[in-house]
């Protein structure tokens, strides 16, 4: 098992951080969990040139984490939804600084041709290049539910189109969606793996401020996981995938001040050190 820390350590010689920025992208639509913050990191300014929100990341990181290399990380909202010459404009603006190694572009399956694709492939010759592809999950039912409006073909088309210009493609997916089984969770793992994607972020069903999902939290028609039940899904969701997939996330939360449910959650450290703690004793006993 590969995690994204350390695949870049081992790239580029240290640790490399990520600077998440909002580029005033907005979605095509908006899915049950989200919230009007568009998944915006919480030290982000919204305000904010993308230039600005990048120079102060840089400089509070080097400050606080003596960083030396970082990623452009275009993470709230869409972020091919734009027309190409002014996605152009936005990813070179961030390219500017010259600690940037990479560019990582959070987005939709259904929101990219090949123009925008071969505009991203531009990079890969002095960056690193991903894109991030929020699938939640591979069964159809379930997208309807959380009102993705996009499919699971939706996706596996975006994945073939990514492919021809030889961008590396991250798949986000969430555990615990309404309905979902764990056989369900271990399909989408199963099948990512079958269509070889190269990175993998998995993130916790959890309730926002402003979200339909709120709505239905306090009406109780939704059920949310308990920690122990998150950790066995995320362990058993790792053990189905294939080793050459980069994991990325192990969980997510939203900002604190947005955050309903579950409160656990609050702890993302403490669960991703008990996640790898199961990994640990299980490759222990393996051997």
């Amino acid at each position: 098992m590969l995690f994204y820390n350390d695949y870049l350590r081992e790239k580029y010689g240290c640790k490399v951080y990520r600077v998440a920025i909002d580029a005033g992208f907005t979605c095509p639509g908006r899915c049950i969990y989200c919230n009007s913050n568009g998944s915006r990191g919480p030290y982000i300014n919204k305000e904010d040139s993308v230039e600005k929100q990048i120079r102060t990341r840089i400089e509070y990181l080097k400050a606080a984490k003596g960083a030396k290399k970082f990623i452009a990380y275009f993470q709230a909202f869409t972020n091919t939804n734009a027309p190409s010459e002014r996605l152009k404009e936005i990813y070179d603006n961030a390219l500017l600084f010259k600690d940037i190694v990479g560019i990582s572009i959070g987005t939709r399956p259904d929101t990219v041709d090949r123009e925008k694709l071969k505009l991203i492939a531009s990079y890969r010759d002095r960056y690193e290049v991903w894109i991030e592809y929020g699938l939640q999950s591979i069964h159809d039912k379930t997208l309807k539910l959380i009102n993705r409006g996009h499919t699971f073909t939706d996706f596996v088309n975006a994945l073939k189109l990514t492919r021809e210009f030889g961008i590396p493609v991250s798949a986000h997916v969430i555990l615990g969606l309404p309905g979902e089984t764990k056989e369900d969770m271990m399909a989408t793992a199963k099948k990512l793996s079958e269509l070889k994607v190269e990175g993998i972020k998995i993130h916790l069903l959890h309730v926002l401020k402003g979200s339909t999902l709120e709505k239905l939290y306090a009406e109780g028609k939704i059920k949310l996981l308990e920690e122990d039940e998150y950790v066995g899904l995320a362990c058993a969701f790792l053990k189905n995938l294939s080793p050459d997939i980069i994991v990325q996330r192990l969980t997510g939360q939203g900002s604190k001040a947005d955050h309903i449910a579950p409160l656990w959650a609050l702890d993302k450290v403490g669960t991703i050190n008990k996640i790898m703690a199961v990994i640990a004793s299980e490759a222990k006993q393996s051997h």
